[in-house]
Formats: structure tokens, sequence, C-alpha cells
């Protein structure tokens, strides 16, 4: 027997690729990259990858609006 269970829903993913946390923030990837390096958009690197928690979006929009 399969001990995954098919009604089970997915994880939610909790990190994202450069890419598509500028996605997410309507930004070019670019600027995200420069967001990243300067420190206000927390990012982690895993081995070579860089990736963004999505808790950092939230915290970055945060601190845009306040």
């Amino acid at each position: 027997m399969n001990s995954v269970d098919a009604d089970a829903a997915p994880t939610p993913r909790r990190l994202l690729r450069v890419h598509e946390a500028a996605g997410a923030l309507a930004i070019s990837e670019a600027m995200c990259w420069s967001l990243i390096k300067t420190g206000r958009l927390r990012s982690i690197k895993i081995h070579t990858a860089r990736r963004v928690p999505i808790e950092a979006l939230d915290e970055f929009v945060d601190q845009a609006v306040a």
C-alpha cells in the first residue's frame, strides 16, 4: 500500500526563486537582486542557489508602506 495520502493537500512552498519573488512584487528581477544585495529584501543561500522566503515579501511590503 502506498503511504502517500491521495487526499492530502500539497505542501505550500516556503521559498521562491529570485525571479518568482520579483514577479510577486511586480518589480524587475534586476531590482529584486538590488534589494537583496542592499539587505532590504531578506534571502537565503542554499549551496549556490539564492531563495527568498515567502515571509520576506510580506516584511518588505510592510516596511515599504510604513
